[in-house]
């Protein structure tokens, strides 16, 4: 296990385990004047959360994260995410109850004392009261999490989306692609949850299926568990593939240079396998009735650091004579980085890469998630100029094994010439 990786997790769980020792305050507090049964039962089970995740990491380091059981690793993982945010919330409490004593202190220190008793009298100490108040409002999230291992992860959402495009062939008027991104394959550790949304794909009988990139976690053998399931899905068209960052093989110490080029190498082999079309910097026509449009894919670029530019889209598009031309690139970055401002002539960009952080509020009326403060194109349909971009929230998860408010997403993008 590489040593960067070994000291994350272990500053990770002593973080967590600071803030169970600070938040704990909340939970005696909400307990006095309960039973000692009562309490002491409180105790178990505040601290039997951090025990299983601290001895499920001892497990971890003992055998290896890839060795341990993918279902095992998840709710591991689910759980430390969901007791972090429950500990963390109960912190920010006792912080700020503890500043309001130290302020009445402080006042009362210096003789302020009339000023201040009313304010005494609210709730300076930890009254039992506010403390159930904040332990009720601390489970919120915290249950929200677990919810979204055991169920959002793939509660997927059908989003279907009417895209304009002035220049395009009558022949592909009504025109469907269904967009898939993100698979990462290794995180999966339910065979039916993942059935249900390959089969959601296929209902939706499309004319065209892409895949914007990111099949795999970090290896290519993360696929082959799946491979026939996904090869189940089936269009008039193809499908047709790119990669993404995650499916470079960048993530990991390998150790030597020609393993992580097998890696790649059995990697576009899965996607062979899968019946797929990957795409490498290089474009083809969709025709119809004797029309067409064009179809460029082009490898991962990303403009923020640590996301690598291997993509050539000077490469992937040259030559490409269609009246529409639609682009495959993993990161919407790019859009704007290098799309927009190079390559006026594409009208289309389909991306993915957020995921939406898998994890904020995403309806009619509000739509947020953290991952927008770093990536302003994060989700669902942009435009500028004739140009637009659509961002798939992604079909898996990784990282936090689940999905709370941002669902995995299956994208149904329908082609129009008519305003």
């Amino acid at each position: 296990m590489p040593l960067r990786f070994f000291l994350f997790l272990v500053s990770a769980y002593a973080i967590a385990l600071l803030l169970d020792l600070y938040g704990y305050q909340v939970v005696r507090a909400a307990v006095r004047g309960l039973s000692p049964e009562a309490q002491r039962w409180a105790k178990y089970i505040f601290w039997a959360f951090p025990g299983f995740v601290g001895i499920a990491l001892a497990y971890f380091l003992y055998v290896g994260p890839q060795s341990a059981p993918t279902a095992l690793k998840a709710w591991a993982t689910g759980l430390y995410f969901s007791h972090f945010v429950f500990a963390l919330f109960l912190a920010l409490f006792a912080t700020a109850d503890d500043v309001r004593r130290l302020l009445f202190a402080l006042f009362k220190f210096i003789g302020v004392r009339a000023d201040i008793e009313p304010l005494a009298a609210l709730s300076l100490s930890r009254s039992a009261f506010l403390s159930r108040a904040a332990l009720a409002i601390a489970a919120v999230p915290a249950v929200g999490m677990l919810y979204g291992v055991a169920k959002g992860g793939h509660r997927y959402q059908v989003r279907k989306q009417r895209v304009f495009l002035p220049n395009l062939p009558a022949a592909f008027e009504g025109f469907k692609i269904v967009q898939l991104s993100d698979i990462h394959a290794g995180s999966f550790f339910s065979r039916t949850g993942v059935q249900r949304g390959i089969d959601l794909v296929n209902a939706q009988r499309a004319d065209l299926v892409v895949f914007t990139g990111d099949l795999v976690n970090n290896v290519a053998t993360e696929i082959e568990p799946w491979l026939d399931r996904f090869k189940e899905i089936k269009s008039p068209n193809g499908v047709y593939s790119i990669l993404g960052n995650h499916d470079y093989g960048d993530y990991v110490s390998w150790q030597t240079p020609e393993a992580k080029v097998a890696n790649l190498r059995r990697l576009k082999d899965n996607h062979a396998r899968l019946g797929w079309t990957l795409m490498l910097d290089e474009h083809t026509y969709l025709e119809k009735d004797g029309a067409r449009i064009a179809l460029i894919g082009i490898q991962n670029w990303g403009q923020r650091a640590g996301f690598p530019k291997y993509g050539n889209l000077a490469k992937a598009a040259a030559g490409a004579d269609a009246p529409v031309k639609i682009l495959l690139s993993h990161d919407p970055s790019h859009w704007h980085a290098q799309v927009q401002p190079d390559f006026g002539d594409i009208d289309l960009t389909l991306s993915g890469h957020t995921h939406g952080m898998q994890f904020g509020i995403d309806t009619k009326v509000l739509k947020w998630s953290p991952v927008q403060y770093v990536y302003p194109q994060w989700a669902g349909i942009y435009q500028q100029g004739s140009q637009q971009l659509y961002v798939n929230r992604g079909f898996g998860f990784i990282g936090y094994p689940g999905r709370f408010g941002i669902w995995p997403e299956i994208t149904v993008l329908e082609l129009t010439g008519r305003g």
